[in-house]
C-alpha cells in the first residue's frame, strides 16, 4: 500500500505546474507543439488537494508500520528482536555481504611486487579459503534472517484503515 501511495503522489506532483519539469511548460510558455494550459477537467486546487491528502495517509501508515515493527517479535539464532531491530541487522548485513565479497576478489590474487631483480610477494590479510568462508557464512545468516522477517510479514497485522 505505501508504494502506492508513493506512485499516486508522484503522478499527482508531476502534473502540479509548481514541478521542476513542469516549470518550462506553464501556461503560455512556447513549446515546438504550441502552448500548453492545464486541461478543463484538470483542477489544480483539487489536485493539491488530494496530494496533501495521500501525503497525509503515507505518513499514518508510516507510523502504523513503524508501531508493528517495534511491536512485532521474530526470534534469530535464539535471540528475540522487534522487527525494526531486525529489519536493521539485514541491511547491515547486506552491507556485510557486499564488503565481503569484495575481500574475496581481493583474496584471490597475491600481490606481486617486481624490487631488485625479484617478485616480492604480499600475503593477503585473510587467505582466500577464509574469505569465501566468511562470506558463505553472512549469506546463510542473510537466507535465515529473510526467512524469518517474510515469515513475520504473514503474522504482522499494521493497524490501519484506508477509506
Amino acid at each position: 500500500m505505501r508504494s502506492e501511495y508513493d506512485a499516486r503522489i508522484k503522478t499527482l506532483k508531476d502534473c502540479l505546474p509548481e514541478t521542476r519539469e513542469n516549470r518550462d511548460r506553464l501556461s503560455f510558455a512556447r513549446e515546438d507543439e504550441g502552448r500548453r494550459r492545464p486541461s478543463p477537467d484538470f483542477d489544480l486546487t483539487e489536485a493539491r488537494k488530494e496530494l496533501r491528502n495521500l501525503e497525509f495517509k503515507r505518513r499514518k501508515l508510516n507510523a502504523a508500520i513503524q508501531e508493528t515493527n517495534y511491536k512485532h517479535r521474530v526470534d534469530l539464532s535464539g535471540e528475540s528482536m522487534n522487527l525494526n531491530e531486525a529489519l536493521e541487522m539485514r541491511k547491515g548485513l547486506n552491507q556485510r555481504i557486499g564488503e565481503l565479497h569484495t575481500q574475496v576478489v581481493k583474496s584471490a590474487y597475491q600481490q606481486v611486487i617486481y624490487k631488485e631483480g625479484r617478485d616480492i610477494i604480499e600475503e593477503n590479510e585473510v587467505t582466500y579459503a577464509d574469505s569465501v568462508k566468511n562470506l558463505e557464512d553472512a549469506r546463510i545468516a542473510f537466507r535465515e534472517l529473510n526467512r524469518q522477517l517474510r515469515r513475520a510479514s504473514f503474522e504482522a497485522v499494521v493497524d490501519f484503515q484506508d477509506e
